[in-house]
């Protein structure tokens, strides 16, 4: 017997007799042979929300795959197609069906047997009681019943078909409908895994976090975009700036104002007061060209506030960066290295012809000043980020589901890169006077995103936590960026297009290297002969012929584009991972049309999959981390199951 004997007494309250003690050995058991449940993996959302949802609903395709495996040629694809959407979008296809079906009882009756049958299907690597709980407590007892009794049973047959009816006849088949929908789309997935950037580019982060706080079972391993609104949420200026500034660079003001409530009416005020007769032609919104939602006032006012905020984003960057000297990032300040009587910037001893040269609030003795009106606007600006109540929450949901990376299930999942040498070792990263590198290096920054928002923070460390967020926006050595330099300034002032360059460290020139995925997945202490690295945060430019699968399938790179503002560029509209009990499938999207497109005319994401790895053995719960867990708690059950035995504890009998 190993187990602490005050454990097993306090194991005892639970299972306080042989028998309560051997029955939970007997379902433990039994769970671990079930087929492993199914994991998704999603990267770099960027607010499209729509897409997000939908692939949600439609479990990467998986719903639609088997739905055409249980009825096969018995239906039409017409009604596979309408059974699919129903299962996707059950109240709102509901209202459509029951305006143009002329018998709506006999419908009913099908689609109700149908749906059990999809919902039996999903339902089958579970356990009765882990679908029981899953199941709308109003029609649990009906859902049940139906899941496990069959029409063939000739015996149960007419059981089964006045329950049915039953339904129908109550008035309650629209409900149940939504029920059982809901339940198809819950199990379908069991464990979601977003790699991080939810938020920026798309209109509806805040959707994506609602309908995450709703989740059943997810996690979070967080990205860029995600440390930048943290940062934001903690009171970072910089980053405050920054998220104002992508917002308005892809005319996206929905999450900002919809979402959270932040007032942009004091930016657009200061923006024409300032600019106003200023073409603030670089600072034009990136639209899509079959984009109609802006006249043209509304862009040119964009741009002024684009304008506007950048100026002053590189004002506060700049007064972080002299406060933080041992970042080595003075070289950012490039205010300062402008000749404003030649209309250059020098940057690293040459000079570059700037493509304008207005800017009536930058002071030439003094650049990095706010002015009067810039500080006031800040502060409104700050303000305004610190009493968002639903921000604040959304910070608070990725700060309870996340951090920097995760360990599941052999997998390791982190969204950008792991810093290394130029040899491929893992590199020493200094914050606070201390080294750290690999897994250390990531728990660390994950303490210190969580040390800005704990109460009892020490003050010190609250203020280096609070400007931690800009490092880890566009630090050189961040785990979250990991290039040479944020070429913003050059990119909206600058001709020469070769200051542009953000050159790339090393995880991303190595990473096709078996040996240093390998190293890195030793230094995190994954095991196991299939074990792998799953992230997203850079294209994969699939339209080239990018393979997302590198290092000899060690590595796998997920994110293909999600926000549309990507798709030219990669020619797909993003890619999902599910890893089921046979292996990874590499699910391929094109882009998605509309909710209101997939209700009315049956539209689905359409998809392509790739076989990543298949298990020579069908997985069980046994070969998971869930897996491990249950031996664990047997080995204590058994060991209590001694101690009854043996009279080193007595049962709690009634």
């Amino acid at each position: 017997m190993n187990t602490d004997l005050r454990y097993l007494h306090l194991l005892s309250n639970t299972y306080p007799t042989v028998a309560d003690a051997a029955s939970e050995i007997i379902n433990l058991e039994a769970i671990q042979n079930l087929p492993k449940s199914t994991e998704h993996f999603l990267a770099d959302l960027h607010g499209e929300h729509e897409a997000f949802i939908h692939v949600l609903k439609n479990a990467s395709g998986n719903i639609k795959r088997k739905v055409g495996e249980i009825f096969g040629n018995t239906i039409r694809e017409t009604e596979k197609k309408e059974l699919c959407t129903l299962i996707y979008y059950p109240e709102q296809k509901l209202e459509l069906i029951k305006a143009a079906e002329e018998d709506l009882d006999d419908w009913y009756r099908i689609t109700i047997h149908q749906l059990v049958r999809v919902c039996r299907d999903v339902s089958s690597k579970y356990t009765r009681s882990k679908v029981r709980k899953n199941l709308p407590e109003e029609f649990s007892y009906i859902i049940e019943e139906l899941l496990h009794e069959r029409t063939d049973d000739q015996d149960k047959a007419a059981y089964v078909a006045v329950i049915v009816d039953t339904v129908i006849s109550t008035g309650r088949a629209d409900d149940f409908i939504v029920a059982i929908c809901n339940v198809i789309q819950r199990l379908a997935i069991d464990q979601l895994h977003i790699l991080g950037d939810i938020y920026d580019r798309g209109p509806g982060a805040h959707i994506i976090l609602d309908t995450l706080r709703q989740y059943h079972s997810w996690d979070i391993q967080w990205g860029n975009h995600d440390i930048l609104w943290m940062g934001a949420a903690a009171g970072n200026d910089a980053c405050i700036c920054n998220v104002l500034r992508l917002s308005l660079r892809y005319a996206n003001l929905a999450t900002l104002e919809e979402g959270y409530g932040i007032n942009m009416v004091p930016l657009a005020t200061f923006a024409l007061e300032v600019y106003g007769n200023d073409p603030c032609e670089e600072f034009i919104p990136k639209l899509l060209k079959d984009d109609g939602r802006l006249d043209e006032k509304t862009r040119h006012l964009i741009a002024k506030m684009h304008k506007a905020i950048a100026v002053i984003q590189f004002k506060t960057e700049a007064a972080i960066f002299n406060r933080r000297p041992e970042w080595q990032m003075n070289d950012r300040n490039l205010l300062e290295h402008i000749d404003f009587t030649n209309q250059t910037c020098t940057i690293d001893g040459k000079e570059y012809a700037m493509k304008s040269c207005h800017f009536p609030t930058i002071s030439a003795d003094n650049p990095n000043a706010l002015t009067p009106e810039e500080d006031t606007l800040m502060k409104k600006l700050h303000h305004s980020f610190r009493v968002s109540e639903k921000l604040r929450k959304h910070i608070r949901t990725i700060l309870s589901h996340g951090c920097m990376y995760t360990i599941c299930n052999q997998n390791l999942l982190f969204h950008a890169s792991i810093p290394l040498n130029d040899d491929g070792t893992l590199k020493n990263v200094e914050i606070l006077g201390k080294s750290y590198a690999g897994k250390e290096l990531m728990s660390y920054i994950g303490q210190l995103v969580r040390a800005a928002f704990q109460s009892d923070t020490p003050a010190d460390l609250k203020e280096y936590a609070k400007d931690y967020f800009l490092y880890l926006w566009c630090g050189k050595e961040s785990p979250l960026f990991d290039k040479s330099k944020m070429a913003t300034f050059e990119r909206y002032f600058l001709t020469d297009k070769s200051t542009y360059q953000e050159e790339k460290g090393n995880y991303f020139k190595l990473r096709n290297s078996e040996d240093v995925c390998d190293r890195i997945l030793d230094a995190f202490e994954v095991t196991g002969a299939n074990r792998h690295i799953i992230n997203g945060h850079v294209p994969v430019h699939a339209s080239k012929g990018e393979n997302p699968i590198k290092a000899g399938g060690k590595l796998m790179v997920i994110d293909g584009g999600f926000s549309e503002a990507y798709h030219s560029e990669t020619g797909i509209a993003g890619y999902t991972l599910v890893y089921h009990s046979r292996g990874f499938v590499l699910v391929q999207h094109e882009p998605f049309t509309s909710a209101q497109d997939a209700i009315l005319r049956g539209t689905d994401i359409k998809s392509s999959t790739q076989i990543v790895e298949m298990s020579a053995h069908r997985m069980l719960v046994a070969d998971t981390d869930k897996g491990e867990e249950l031996r664990s708690q047997i080995s204590e059950l058994k060991d209590l199951l001694y101690a009854y035995r043996h009279g080193i504890i007595k049962e709690k009998r009634n």
